[in-house]
């Protein structure tokens, strides 16, 4: 890791701590020992763990460490555009960029951070920026732990341009599993999906849960605000509410596809799930002036809880 500094701790559950290569990160600790990290490149959070100090999400061990690319893993911020369908770099441009904090954010609804740790970090477009995507915003966001443990990201996007601009974003989020044949995603059954292993052909999901056998890459459509992640052999849950982002990305690249990339080892793809809060299909637009905001909040629970409320959980929308 790094070492400690004394920039910026007005609590003593925050610290600010600085990676191998000088980027400043940013750790969230509430008493009962759960924690994260947030790194200033790309605003993505690098590490979920539980009271008992378990990893709750996913980084590879071959993770490239620059100060100009999020590392593979953890929650990575994909805006203003998810995939390759523009002149601008894959997945956006926010996710390499170096974030701010952000010392005096305009105030959240009451009780967005009520008996929460957090942190809010703050992106605004360079000059550079704006010859690639013209248009004039400010991206906040907030991440926050809550004294139960529990990880919740909330973004606001605003447009201070003189005219209207449209994007897409997704919460990359690689979940940390047992065994990915192990693990099923509950609460997208009966749910369309645009299959990118199929040149974006669109489905509907028939089973009654999803589960891995082959490589996965879909965009599920207009999906429930709560979806569940059971691990079996954790016996684990991971709960996933959502506000504002009515898609969710399903991704893992399976053996063939994980042996050709550099910065994921070969077997990984067994530990790791990317289960990802979206706006994809219908990208949000905002007039001169207007903002969207955005959330996400992650809960991991014993599945023995889970599935005594699974089913409410799973019908609240």
């Amino acid at each position: 890791m790094g070492h400690s500094t004394s920039l910026w701790n007005p609590m003593p559950e925050l610290e600010i701590m600085k990676d191998c290569n000088g980027v400043e990160q940013v750790a969230l600790r509430v008493p009962r020992g759960a924690s994260a990290r947030v790194s200033l490149l790309g605003g993505q959070v690098i590490s979920w763990r539980n009271e008992r100090g378990e990893e709750l999400l996913f980084t590879s061990i071959k993770a490239i460490f620059k100060t100009t690319k999020v590392v593979r893993g953890g929650i990575a911020i994909c805006f203003p555009q998810f995939g390759n369908c523009s002149a601008l770099e894959q997945h956006g441009f926010a996710r390499n960029k170096m974030w701010s904090i952000d010392y005096d954010p305009p105030p959240l609804p009451p009780n967005g951070s009520n008996g929460k740790v957090f942190v809010d970090l703050l992106l605004k477009p360079s000059e550079d920026d704006l010859k690639c995507w013209p248009h004039c915003y400010e991206f906040r966001l907030r991440v926050s732990l809550s004294m139960d443990g529990d990880l919740a990201l909330i973004s606001r996007i605003r447009n201070i341009n003189g005219k209207p601009f449209s994007f897409s974003i997704v919460y990359h989020t690689y979940f940390s599993v047992s065994d990915i044949s192990e693990v099923r995603i509950e609460g997208l059954e009966t749910c369309d999906y645009l299959d990118n292993l199929c040149q974006r052909e669109r489905y509907t999901e028939q089973g009654d849960a999803i589960t891995f056998e082959s490589e996965v890459d879909r965009i599920y459509l207009s999906t429930p605000n709560v979806v569940a992640v059971l691990d079996h052999e954790k016996k684990q849950t991971f709960v996933i509410r959502k506000g504002g982002l009515p898609d969710m990305v399903v991704w893992n690249p399976w053996e063939k596809k994980a042996k050709s990339m550099a910065d994921l080892g070969d077997d990984e793809y067994k530990q790791m799930l990317c289960v990802a809060a979206a706006a994809i299909e219908r990208p949000i637009s905002l007039k001169p002036g207007e903002e969207w905001t955005g959330s996400l909040e992650l809960t991991a629970v014993p599945s023995s809880y889970c599935s005594d409320h699974l089913d409410h959980l799973l019908g609240t929308t």
